[in-house]
């Protein structure tokens, strides 16, 4: 599933969350960032696989070593993704929006 990057309202620079509000989904903070991590480690390879096949295209299968040239469009799709809001940024922001799905073995198990 490829996630639209560009309409996420996910701030572009760490901002600081209150505790509480990362907390309240799971009842404990350290659980939470830990979900959080899950996702935005999720969201980083998403988008890097995303780059990646862009950026093939652009790909040059010869041996040839005499010069290097910049390509415009591979210059400006590479500035694109440095100016996306980073994973953390966008999985923190689906957490508190209540768009990430988790679940604890440990407490469906012990029946919590």
């Amino acid at each position: 599933m490829s996630i639209d990057y560009k309409k996420t309202n996910a701030p572009v620079s760490t901002i600081t969350w209150d505790k509480n509000v990362l907390s309240e989904p799971t009842g404990n903070i350290y659980e939470s960032v830990v979900v959080i991590a899950k996702r935005a480690n999720q969201i980083s390879a998403e988008m890097k696989d995303e780059l990646n096949k862009k950026l093939q295209e652009f790909a040059s299968y010869t041996d040839n070593l005499e010069e290097v040239f910049e390509n415009r469009e591979q210059i400006e799709i590479s500035r694109f993704y440095e100016r996306l809001p980073k994973p953390v940024c966008i999985a923190s922001q689906e957490f508190v929006e209540g768009n990430v799905y988790h679940r604890n073995p440990e407490k469906t198990e012990a029946g919590e």
